[in-house]
């Protein structure tokens, strides 16, 4: 019989009591190997409580002495890699070297918050007006949330908790039900090292326990990642409510290929961006934009072969390239896709649908597809399909290709592919994109700079981590000071002007 998973909060593990669960499974063979309990709006309240109790106390703490646990959960985090790679791996089924990856990507997020000292510096001015002195200073909002997808257990959650803790912030944490041992490890490394009780809490759980966060007095600031019609749900019900909100919403990247593009470079890029993670990825690549029938053929020519050989097995495996899908459902999503795409005309270059694996005939495995001459018409080329598929769209020249990438409602991630400076800075310049790679299939930005996309991507107005996660997760106060100098010149009516 499978284990049931538990919550986590104000230093403890707490059994769920709701009375419902969900099955947790093995992507690869499909069996069950967790149970997870959906917490109620009233134990979701339970955890609220505990991270608003928590809150003063970590407040008054000052910000290097926050640094200072921020800088032994990274060393935890270090020594535990094989530990959270393995558990994102077995719930998700992306390979190892990919979880452990993602869960590097994430760590880097907990070093930018080490220097959350300099980070939350504010301004000051001196002698602002005679004998009077203004500063800036940025204080943490209070209790926070946090609700993560299932494509990244790890990397989400740390892109969100360490910024908002390391700024005074308490945080509770509402992972996907598909994934959720990781995040629950994540909080027990933050207490090992040091963090107080209540200061990150974990509720595990469907729609009640999302719609309990946004609902909460308490909680003052929600960060998503997820589908666009969540993300948008979330945006508005949690705004509507008087939060903060940091939505981030679905995907439909494309990389644009020049006709002077180094051809084996773009063919290596896109294998790794529309393939990698069996294309479970919000930055994946997953329309690749060829300049011209030359480039076109050339591309299907070199990624036929490649994707074929594709090796796609359990991430048990230390060879695979790819791992199964999420869940049987997700899979059938994807192939329901494929179907589409045929019904529309498109040029199924290579069909994922009739892959299996022996010994894993259970398994949520698909392999890798190809469309061609796919029009922005289609439903595969409008919607995220979030697999591993890929459609190639051909224009005739550089200015219809921006078109493609520009009248997108989706605006989260782009690439161009070319050996032309300007092509490069034009692309850089005037495509509506929040996130912009030259020669780089998947421009994700490292933890100092900020990630999100634009149009339909983010609602709401701060990207994640770097100085825009600074800025989310605090408010501005600005202090202007006099001191009694022995001089008093009465009330004042009009507008204070300072001399």
């Amino acid at each position: 019989m499978p284990g049931m998973l538990h919550h986590y909060f104000g230093g403890h593990r707490v059994a769920g009591s709701s009375g419902r669960c969900g099955d947790v499974t093995n992507p690869a063979t499909g069996e069950v190997i967790h149970q997870v309990p959906f917490a109620s709006t009233s134990e979701v309240d339970e955890a609220i409580a505990a991270a608003s109790s928590a809150q003063p106390g970590w407040e008054a703490v000052t910000p290097q002495n926050r640094a200072r646990v921020m800088f032994r959960f990274k060393t935890l985090v270090e020594d535990h890699m094989d530990e959270l790679a393995e558990l994102v791996s077995r719930e998700h089924g992306k390979t190892l070297a990919d979880a452990k990856g993602s869960v590097t990507r994430g760590l880097e997020v907990v070093e930018y918050a080490c220097g959350i000292a300099q980070l939350l510096k504010g301004e000051y001015s001196g002698s602002v007006g005679t004998g009077v002195d203004s500063w800036s200073m940025r204080a943490p909002l209070g209790v926070v949330a946090g609700i993560t997808p299932f494509n990244f257990p790890a990397m989400v959650p740390m892109w969100m908790f360490p910024m908002a803790i390391a700024c005074g912030n308490t945080f509770v944490l509402k992972p996907s039900e598909k994934v959720p041992s990781c995040a629950l490890r994540l909080v027990e490394l933050l207490e090992e090292a040091g963090a107080p009780e209540g200061v990150l809490n974990v509720v595990n759980g469907d729609r009640e326990a999302v719609e309990a966060l946004l609902a909460s007095p308490t909680v003052q600031a929600v960060s998503f990642v997820g589908s666009t019609p969540i993300a948008e749900h979330v945006y508005r019900t949690g705004t509507a409510c008087g939060k903060r909100v940091q939505a981030l919403g679905g995907a439909k990247n494309h990389m644009v290929v020049m006709p002077d593009a180094d051809l084996e470079q773009a063919t290596d890029a896109l294998m790794g961006a529309a393939f990698g993670s069996a294309g479970e990825r919000c930055m994946a690549v997953s329309v690749a934009v060829a300049v011209g029938d030359r480039v076109g053929d050339a591309l299907i020519e070199r990624l036929k072969p490649r994707v074929e050989s594709l090796k796609i097995g359990p991430y048990t495996d230390s060879e695979a390239d790819m791992g199964p899908l999420v869940t049987r459902a997700h899979h059938d999503r994807v192939s329901g896709y494929i179907d589409c795409g045929v019904e529309e005309g498109a040029d199924l270059v290579l069909d994922g649908r009739g892959f299996s694996l022996q010994g894993y005939e259970g398994g949520n495995f698909i392999g890798g597809s190809i469309f061609d001459h796919v029009t922005s018409g289609m439903r595969i080329y409008k919607e995220e399909i979030f697999g591993p598929v890929l459609c190639v769209v051909r224009s005739e020249g550089y200015e219809d290709a921006l078109r493609l990438v520009n009248d997108h409602e989706f605006g989260n991630g782009t690439a161009i592919f070319t050996r032309d400076g300007d092509a490069a800075r034009d692309f850089v310049q005037r495509s509506r994109i929040g996130m912009v790679g030259v020669n780089v299939p998947i421009p994700v930005p490292v933890a100092y700079h900020s990630f999100g996309g634009w149009k339909r991507s983010l609602f709401g107005d701060h990207h994640m981590h770097g100085p825009e996660g600074v800025r989310f997760y605090t408010r501005l106060k600005t202090v202007t000071e006099r001191w009694p100098s022995g001089l008093r010149k009465g009330a004042e009516f009009v507008m204070p002007v300072l001399h």
